[in-house]
């Protein structure tokens, strides 16, 4: 294994865990811990940005450049995560079955562009 592979093991685990736990503490309310919840879940997602800054350096790549395109890849990211997270939401909290493993499909299929999207297709 390489070193850069190791560090980004390493920080992806420990920022994804301080960020799942935050947003359980945060969106449990048995915890009672809210604001608490959006403290540690920030950190989680600051250790993941730091994380993605940390491999590119390590493999010898510029810092990530802003253009048209990473904004809509980044875009089309964050529209299927929300889109499927609606449709477990209506799943498993709203009582919708169907239409919440409809809308589920349509946050999955938006997610799977993003690999053409990413990679392009030869």
């Amino acid at each position: 294994m390489q070193k850069k592979d190791f560090v980004t093991l390493v920080m992806s685990t420990v920022g994804g865990i301080i960020f799942a736990l935050g947003m359980c503490m945060a969106l449990i309310p048995e915890w009672g811990a809210f604001t608490q919840g959006i403290v540690v879940g920030i950190v989680g997602a600051v250790i993941l940005l730091a994380m993605v800054m940390v491999r590119r350096k390590m493999s010898g790549k510029k810092a990530i450049s802003f253009n048209g395109r990473t904004i809509g890849i980044t875009l089309l990211g964050v529209a299927g995560a929300i889109i499927l997270g609606v449709g477990m939401c209506m799943t498993m909290i709203w009582d919708m079955m169907i239409p919440g493993i409809i809308v589920g499909i349509v946050g999955i299929v938006a997610l799977l562009c993003l690999i053409p999207a990413i990679k392009g297709l030869k």
